[in-house]
């Protein structure tokens, strides 16, 4: 039976191999210090974040912008005056000086913009979570394979240095087989923090209606379908998407984990009355790698804040809060702090805030581009993501536990 310290010598050794045989060639030759010409599909509250984002990274330059509602056109311009704005993002695709594309459009418009993007040659930094459903991962995998693309996942904690002081800790034998982890994300705001209010001009005259909804089920025109998205199954994934996304995605990369094997989901909406999606759930995955992973949110409490996570094992505890990392030894107590004012519930929504995480996360995508090595979350690592989440909802929906069909590449019951 293989050892702890020999299965993480697998794992680095595999990432290095990969890593070494994923240098990718670019559409058009950049050099180490050449400027990247990017373009920003989808510009609200996240889209403007990740592009101060990407402004802040080395020598970029942000040419086009585009978005299904004018008035955030007007709004980006502050941003980036001399961006080209476009009603239509397949209109940008034609540059064929842009470089890269950043797509920060609802969740259910992930994929339309992607696979474009990719055949158009572009470079993608894709917002989480990556796919909406099972059809638009395979859809998006298949436009991705042999693309020869760069394509770095918005789950920006992989980049940061908690996510560096984690792997080091785990490459050690202080923990002994991991067996359990258990994720929390909880704030106290009504509706999360999501709700927005309408700008009086959202009307069919300045939204295109038609391509908001893409192929979800049509509607007639509603103005917070298109503000508050979030609200609605049609367009997202909850909280799902919004936010156990970010700790699937930074512990599948540190442990090496794999598609869940089976997921249940409970969850059900108790504060939020204008919302679909729940607002207090719990979520189960029982993973190949013989570790139970276990997530649970909710809107009305933050004794839990947004990142508080404890990876358990053997001989040792790994607590992750807030990006800060550190271990207890097996037989040592760890008692919880309180939440940090941060997590007040004053606080507005998170979707529009920027971090340095991020600002690590973009750079990080940028020397990709220019370097063609892989990223710091490659499409993968975003893949098995967005495939454990869309697996929860669908237990949900469902109200049973489901399982994962590698040949099909698909949910089935359990």
């Amino acid at each position: 039976m293989p050892t702890r310290r020999t299965f993480l010598e697998k794992i680095a050794g595999g990432t290095a191999a990969m890593a070494a045989s994923t240098l990718l060639p670019a559409s058009r030759v950049l050099g180490a210090n050449d400027r990247v010409r990017f373009a920003l599909i989808g510009c609200g509250g996240r889209g403007t974040a990740d592009l101060k984002s990407a402004l802040r990274a080395t020598n970029t330059e942000c040419v086009a912008v585009a978005d299904v509602y004018t008035w955030r056109l007007e709004q980006i311009k502050q941003v980036v005056p001399g961006a080209k704005p476009y009603a239509d993002f397949r209109h940008l695709l034609d540059d064929k000086s842009i470089d890269a594309v950043i797509i920060a459009t609802p969740q259910h418009q992930h994929a339309l913009n992607f696979v474009p993007a990719i055949r158009a040659g572009k470079d993608v930094y894709q917002e989480k979570t990556m796919a909406f459903n099972p059809d638009h991962a395979r859809r998006m995998r298949r436009a991705f394979l042999g693309s020869n693309r760069v394509v770095q996942v918005g789950i920006q904690s992989t980049s940061s240095p908690g996510f560096a002081k984690t792997r080091e800790l785990l490459q050690t034998e202080n923990m002994g087989q991991l067996t359990v982890l258990h994720m929390h994300m909880y704030r106290n705001a009504p509706y999360g923090g999501w709700k927005r209010s309408i700008p009086p001009d959202c009307d069919p005259h300045h939204v295109n209606w038609k391509v908001f909804e893409g192929e979800a089920a049509p509607h007639p025109f509603d103005p917070n379908r298109v503000i508050n998205w979030r609200f609605y199954w049609d367009y997202s994934g909850g909280n799902v998407y919004e936010n156990m996304v970010h700790p699937i995605g930074f512990w599948y990369k540190a442990v090496n984990a794999s598609i869940p094997s089976f997921v249940t989901m409970t969850g059900a909406n108790y504060l939020s009355p204008e919302m679909e999606v729940p607002d207090t759930m719990n979520v189960s995955m029982e993973q190949p790698e013989k570790i139970l992973f276990t997530w649970n949110s909710g809107f009305g409490n933050r004794f839990y804040t947004a990142d508080d996570d404890v990876l358990m094992g053997r001989h040792g505890t790994l607590i992750r809060r807030d990006e800060v990392v550190r271990y207890v030894p097996e037989g040592e107590r760890h008692h919880g702090t309180p939440a940090g004012s941060s997590h007040a519930s004053s606080a507005g929504p998170d979707i529009v805030s920027g971090d340095s995480d991020t600002d690590l996360h973009m750079q990080n995508f940028f020397d990709c581009v220019r370097s063609r090595k892989e990223p710091n979350c490659p499409f993968e690592l975003g893949y098995k993501s967005a495939i454990a989440c869309q697996m929860a909802l669908a237990s949900l929906h469902q109200k049973r536990a489901v399982r994962w069909n590698a040949e099909r590449e698909d949910i089935l019951p359990a």
